[in-house]
């Protein structure tokens, strides 16, 4: 199973960083490492959080405006979607296997210059979901 960095989003406005394994969505919670020491492990409850950032690096580039828009068409059976979570972030990237029912989905970023890989995203945390 691949090692991903993360950036967990609590709902509550609380921040992780850390390294997780095997994330399928499916879990009602996950374990995660620390991005300072590996050795030091947080149970984090799917519930209690906005989403999960799969990213390239912790620090990112806070000076980059990301761009909340498509510049190539999706593939295959991508979905074009725009997320507004509660707290007002706006989220527009490629969802696959999106299900209402579901506790979350996987959504990529339109802008593939992004820090974010992918995200998961915590059904209860969308204020508002539509295909663009």
């Amino acid at each position: 199973m691949a090692v991903e960095k993360v950036v967990v989003h609590y709902r509550d406005g609380r921040i992780l960083k850390g390294f997780v394994e095997g994330f399928a969505g499916t879990d009602a919670s996950i374990r995660v490492a620390s991005w300072q020491d590996e050795a030091v492990h947080t149970d984090v409850e799917l519930s209690a959080l906005k989403a999960l950032f799969f990213v390239k690096d912790f620090i990112g580039d806070s000076t980059y405006d990301e761009v909340k828009a498509f510049r190539t068409p999706p593939a295959g059976a991508e979905r074009r979607m725009e997320v507004t979570l509660f707290d007002g972030e706006l989220l527009v990237g490629a969802v696959t296997g999106f299900h209402p029912e579901r506790d979350g989905f996987f959504l990529e970023p339109a802008d593939s210059q992004s820090n974010n890989m992918r995200c998961f995203i915590v059904a209860a945390a969308v204020h508002r979901a539509s295909v663009v």
